[in-house]
C-alpha cells in the first residue's frame, strides 16, 4: 500500500508540473506579436468561459501556484493599467475557483473585486460578474459566502455613494444599461439566497450569520432622516422587490428553524429599523392609497399596468413610474411581514415605535390594515389579464396571509384572536346590516374572503370562542353584541333576500352559502347552537330550501336555440347546488342533540337523511375546516325516533347490512392470504371494523325500539346461500340466533360470522 501511494504521488508530481509548464509555455507564446491573431481568438475564448450558461465540459482550467496568484492579485489592482487588469482578468476565468478562494492572496483579491465591479469599463465588470457567477454555481458554500459577502458590500457602498441618485418620484427605466447592469447584481444576489438555504445547514452557524447579516445591511440602506431626499430615496429594497416581488427568498431563509433562529435574532438585535420601514408603508395612507376610502384611480391604473408588464413581458413599456414602484415595494413588504409573523420570535418584535413620530404599530394594528386592504383594494377589470393579476392583488395577497394565520393554532391565538381584527373582517357586514353607505370594491368578493376567515377561526376551539362571547367573556358589553350575533342577522337577511345592494347578483348564493358554512361551525357545537336558537336560523333555512326545492322540481321548456339551452340547463345546476348547500346546511343541525330535534321541526328530515346517503354513496370527503364527517350525523339521527325511522327509509341501513354481509360471508377477492388463520379465529376481522362500529352507533335504544319493534324473527326452515340480509332483524336472524341447523349451514364462515354477531 505504501509502495502504491508512493508512486501514486510521483506520478501526479510529474503530472501537474507539466500543467504548469505547459500553461507557462502558452502564456509566453501569446506575448509573442506574430500571433496577435491567435491572441485574439483565445481571448475570446476566455470571455465565453467566464459565462456561467456554459457547459463545464468545455472549459479549460489552469493549476496556479500561490507565488502565480500574488501575481495576478497585483495585476487586479485597481491602480493597474486596464490592460494588464484584462489580462490579469481572463487568466482568473480560466483558474479553477476553488483554487483561487482556497489560496492566502484571496482577501486582497476580493477587494480588487469588489472595487473593480464599480469600473466605468461595462465589459471589464461585466466579466467579474460571470466570474461570480460560476463561482457560485461551482463551489460549496463555505467558499461562495466571502463571493456572497463581496457583492453585497459592493452594493451597499454603491447606494450609499454620491454618484446613486435615483429618486423613487422620478420613476425606473429599466432599459437603461446602468439600470440593467444594477438589477443583474441583485439577481445575482437573488439566486444565491434561494440557493443557500438548501446546504448552508452543513456548515457552521457562524458562515450562515455571515450571509444573512450582509444581506439585512445591505436592504436597511437608506438616507439620514434629517437628509431633503430620505424619504424619495431608491433603495436596495426596491430592486430587490422588482426581482423576486413575492420575498421567495425570505420565505426560505424562515422556513428552517436553523436559519430562521439567526434572522430574527439579527433583526430584533441590530436591524430592527428595516421592520419598522417594512411597517410604515401601512401606517400612511397618503403613501400607499390602498387604505382610503376612494382608492386614487391613477395608482390602480399604474398597478394595473406593471402587472400587465409582468404577465406580458411588454419591453416597450419597460418604464417603471413612482407609483409603480411602491406599488412593488408594498407587496414585497406584505409577503415579508406575512411571513414573520407567522413565528413567535418574528411577532415579538411588535410593538414598533415609528421614527419621527409618537405613535406606534402593533400586531393588531398590523392585522387591522392588512385586513381593510382586503376591501378597500383596486378592484380589476373582468377579463383575461385580471385571472394574473389576482396573484398581485393586495386582497389576493392578504387573503393567503391570514390563511396561513388560520392554520397556524399559536399564530391564530396571537394575530387573529383580537376584537379588533374580528371587527375589521365584519366591517362591511356592519355596515351592510345598518344600512349605510360602504364603499367596498367588488362587494360579493369581498363577502366572501370574510366569510372564509371567519369560517377557518370558528372551526377552532379558541376561535369559535372568541366569536361567541368576545376577546373577554367577563368584561363583554351588553350594548355591543359579539361576532356571532352580527354575522347571524346577516346570514338571515341575506336568506330573506333584504340586502339591497347584493340584489341580482350572479354571486349571491355563493355569498349566502359562504355566511351559512360560518354560521354552520358555529351550530354543529353546543355552545355555539344555544347562541343561535333564538334567531331561528334553522327556520330561514328550512324556508329557503322549501322555495327552492319547488324551483328544482320545475324543469323549463327549452327554448329553440342553442344559446337558451346552455343557459337554462347552467341555471338549472345552480339551482340544485343551491338546494345542496341548503340540504347540507340544514343536515348539520343534526351534529347536536337540540340540533336534531330542530331539523326534524323543519320537516326537512327525510330529504336530508336522503341528501346524507347520497354523498356517503359518492364517498365525498369531509370539509378541510369539520373535525367529523356524515357518520357521527348518523348517530346523533340514531338516538331519537323519527332520525332512525329517516335511516331507514333512506335505504341507509339496507346498504350497511349489505356491505357487511359481503365482508363476512364473501370476503375480499383482492385479499392475499400469507397464512392459514389462527384457531379459534381473531375477535373481529380488520375489515369488519369500521362495518362493526358503524352498526354499534346505530343501534342506540330509540333506534332498537322503531326497527324492532313488532317484528317477528323469521325463522326459516331453510335459507339459500344467496339470501342477503336487508335489515338488522335479519342479521340478528342469520348471525346471533343460530338455533337450527339450516342458518348454520347458510353461513360460509360460520365460527367468525357467529362471533361477530355476539360481540
Amino acid at each position: 500500500y505504501r509502495e502504491m501511494m508512493h508512486a501514486l504521488k510521483n506520478v501526479m508530481m510529474v503530472v501537474v508540473e507539466s500543467l504548469i509548464n505547459k500553461f507557462e509555455e502558452d502564456r509566453m507564446h501569446n506575448k509573442d506579436p506574430d500571433s496577435k491573431t491567435k491572441k485574439e481568438r483565445q481571448s475570446g475564448y476566455y470571455t465565453d468561459n467566464c459565462s456561467d450558461s456554459d457547459s463545464s465540459l468545455n472549459q479549460s482550467y489552469a493549476f496556479m501556484s500561490q507565488e502565480q496568484l500574488q501575481l495576478l492579485v497585483e495585476k487586479l489592482d485597481p491602480v493597474q493599467p486596464k490592460e494588464v487588469r484584462q489580462e490579469a482578468l481572463q487568466t482568473l476565468c480560466i483558474a479553477p475557483p476553488s483554487d483561487i478562494l482556497n489560496s492566502e492572496s484571496w482577501p486582497n483579491l476580493c477587494k480588487h473585486l469588489t472595487m473593480s465591479l464599480s469600473d466605468p469599463d461595462a465589459t471589464f465588470s461585466e466579466k467579474i460578474l460571470r466570474f461570480y457567477a460560476k463561482t457560485f454555481s461551482s463551489s460549496p458554500f463555505n467558499m461562495t459566502r466571502e463571493v456572497y459577502r463581496s457583492l453585497a458590500r459592493h452594493l451597499e457602498l454603491y447606494f450609499l455613494s454620491g454618484e446613486y441618485s435615483l429618486r423613487i418620484s422620478a420613476g425606473l427605466d429599466v432599459s437603461n444599461p446602468d439600470i440593467t447592469y444594477l438589477l443583474k447584481k441583485v439577481r445575482l444576489l437573488n439566486e444565491y439566497q434561494k440557493e443557500a438555504p438548501s446546504s448552508w445547514i452543513r456548515h457552521p452557524e457562524k458562515y450562515m450569520e455571515e450571509v444573512v447579516e450582509s444581506t439585512l445591511s445591505l436592504l436597511s440602506v437608506k438616507h439620514e432622516p434629517d437628509h431633503p431626499a430620505s424619504t424619495d430615496f431608491l433603495s436596495p429594497v426596491y430592486f430587490l422587490s422588482l426581482i423576486d416581488i413575492k420575498a421567495v427568498w425570505f420565505k426560505k431563509w424562515m422556513h428552517a428553524y436553523y436559519s430562521r433562529t439567526v434572522v430574527l435574532r439579527l433583526l430584533e438585535k441590530k436591524y430592527k429599523s428595516l421592520v419598522i420601514i417594512m411597517a410604515m408603508c401601512f401606517h400612511s395612507p397618503v403613501k400607499f392609497c390602498f387604505l382610503l376610502v376612494n382608492p386614487s384611480k391613477a395608482l390602480r391604473e399604474s398597478s394595473s399596468n406593471f402587472l400587465f408588464f409582468i404577465v406580458k413581458g411588454d419591453k416597450q413599456n419597460a418604464f417603471y413610474t413612482g407609483p409603480e414602484l411602491q406599488y412593488i415595494y408594498f407587496v414585497h413588504s406584505l409577503c415579508l411581514l406575512g411571513r414573520l409573523l407567522i413565528y413567535k420570535q418574528g411577532q415579538n418584535l411588535f410593538p414598533v415605535q415609528l421614527k419621527n413620530r409618537k405613535d406606534s404599530i402593533s400586531i393588531a394594528d398590523l392585522l387591522v390594515l392588512f385586513t381593510q386592504l382586503i376591501y378597500y383594494s383596486p378592484s380589476y377589470p373582468n377579463t383575461a389579464l385580471a385571472v394574473h393579476t389576482d396573484n398581485y392583488s393586495p386582497a389576493s395577497l392578504v387573503m393567503e396571509i391570514l390563511q396561513v394565520f388560520c392554520d397556524q393554532t399559536g399564530c391564530a391565538a396571537e394575530c387573529l384572536y383580537t376584537d379588533a381584527v374580528i371587527n375589521a373582517l365584519l366591517h362591511p357586514v356592519q355596515g351592510l346590516l345598518s344600512g349605510t353607505e360602504v364603499y367596498i370594491n367588488c362587494l360579493e368578493t369581498t363577502l366572501i374572503d370574510v366569510a372564509d376567515i371567519l369560517a377557518r377561526i370558528a372551526a377552532v376551539e379558541d376561535g369559535l370562542s372568541l366569536l361567541l362571547y368576545g376577546e373577554n367573556e367577563k368584561t363583554a358589553k351588553e350594548d355591543s353584541p359579539t361576532a356571532v350575533h352580527i354575522i347571524v342577522q346577516f346570514t338571515k337577511k341575506l336568506l330573506h333576500d333584504d340586502i339591497s345592494l347584493l340584489s341580482g347578483s350572479e354571486s349571491l348564493p355563493v355569498v349566502k352559502g359562504a355566511f351559512i358554512f360560518v354560521c354552520r361551525q358555529m351550530y354543529r357545537t353546543c355552545e355555539g347552537l344555544q347562541m343561535l336558537i333564538p334567531y331561528g336560523l334553522h327556520e330561514s333555512i328550512g324556508e329557503a330550501w322549501k322555495k327552492v326545492s319547488l324551483l328544482s322540481e320545475r324543469v323549463p321548456t327549452p327554448v329553440t336555440g342553442a344559446d337558451s339551452t346552455s343557459s337554462i340547463s347552467l341555471e338549472s345546476k345552480n339551482i340544485l347546488l343551491w338546494e345542496e348547500t341548503l340540504l347540507d346546511a340544514l343536515l348539520n343541525f343534526s351534529a347536536t342533540p337540540k340540533g336534531v330535534f330542530l331539523l326534524h321541526s323543519t320537516g326537512a328530515m327525510n330529504d336530508c337523511v336522503n341528501f346524507m346517503f347520497s354523498s356517503l354513496s359518492k364517498k365525498l370527503q369531509t370539509n378541510e375546516h369539520e373535525e367529523f364527517g356524515n357518520r357521527v350525523i348518523v348517530t346523533q339521527m340514531a338516538t331519537t325516533p323519527t332520525g332512525a325511522v329517516a335511516l331507514q327509509g333512506s335505504g341507509f341501513i339496507k346498504t350497511l347490512v349489505t356491505e357487511l354481509w359481503a365482508l363476512l360471508e364473501c370476503g375480499k377477492d383482492d385479499l392475499r392470504i400469507t397464512q392459514p388463520k389462527s384457531t379459534p379465529v381473531d375477535p373481529i376481522d380488520q375489515s369488519c371494523q369500521k362495518s362493526f362500529l358503524s352498526l354499534i352507533n346505530l343501534l342506540t335504544y330509540p333506534a332498537v325500539f322503531e326497527l324492532l319493534s313488532k317484528q317477528d324473527i323469521p325463522n326459516k326452515p331453510m335459507y339459500s346461500l344467496r339470501e342477503v340480509p336487508t335489515d338488522i332483524i335479519d342479521i340478528i336472524d342469520r348471525l346471533i340466533i343460530l338455533n337450527s341447523e339450516a342458518k348454520i349451514h347458510s353461513l360460509f364462515n360460520y365460527e367468525q360470522s357467529h362471533i361477530f354477531g355476539l360481540r
